[in-house]
């Protein structure tokens, strides 16, 4: 469990002192997708340039706050480091948008990581909570309609156990959904998220363990 090397008061070691995420680099992305096609060609199966870039654009996203979670699971950081350096990571990526063409895409961008952060949150305060995943996606899936903040934790829950070894959410989205969900958009998230986490594997050996 992820609780038991959170505690410790300490420095951050030089091993890990390094940039999880800036602005320069969310600005560049920016930039990248707006020279993006989003349309593609009609007659083509291929994906849409800007739907690939942004593809990648969210995991890289995604790796860059999961390097956080791997650095408490070594005993690197402790809560309050880990805490902090995901603040940072969030405030970049949720910050105020501008009024252009990729306002609705960023939108969305940001809407579908409200469920990373929350997850990692959860996981480094150790609160990981109750209840099998199966039965939490059936439950955020009757409410997200009707109380999609609800629904959003519920999310969470089912991320911070992912975090912590278990597995999600790929059987949960099999098959043709004609109206998904915000929560299914989540979950989608949370998925990613564990593919995200199997890249880091060597994580300790490529920044040095403290």
């Amino acid at each position: 469990m992820a609780g038991k090397k959170k505690g410790k008061d300490k420095s951050e070691p030089q091993s890990v002192l390094y940039y999880f995420y800036t602005q320069e680099r969310w600005d560049n992305w920016i930039l990248t997708l707006k020279e993006m096609d989003f349309e593609g060609d009609p007659e083509s199966e291929e994906m849409p340039e800007g739907l690939a870039s942004l593809d990648n654009f969210t995991k890289d996203l995604n790796v860059s706050a999961l390097k956080i979670i791997k650095l408490v699971d070594n005993g690197s950081y402790n809560q309050e480091m880990a805490l902090a350096k995901l603040n940072e990571v969030e405030e970049i990526i949720m910050a105020d948008l501008p009024e252009d063409e990729l306002t609705d895409i960023l939108g969305g961008v940001q809407m579908r990581f409200l469920v990373l952060f929350m997850s990692c949150k959860n996981y480094i305060r150790g609160e990981i909570g109750e209840g099998e995943i199966k039965n939490l996606v059936k439950e955020g899936r009757a409410i997200s309609d009707e109380d999609p903040e609800a629904a959003l934790k519920i999310a969470a829950d089912i991320g911070a156990k992912v975090l912590d070894g278990g597995s999600c959410c790929g059987k949960y989205l099999r098959g043709d959904f004609e109206n998904p969900t915000m929560f299914d958009d989540w979950l989608i998230e949370v998925d990613e998220m564990g593919e995200s986490l199997k890249t880091l594997k060597n994580f300790d050996e490529q920044f040095g363990e403290a």
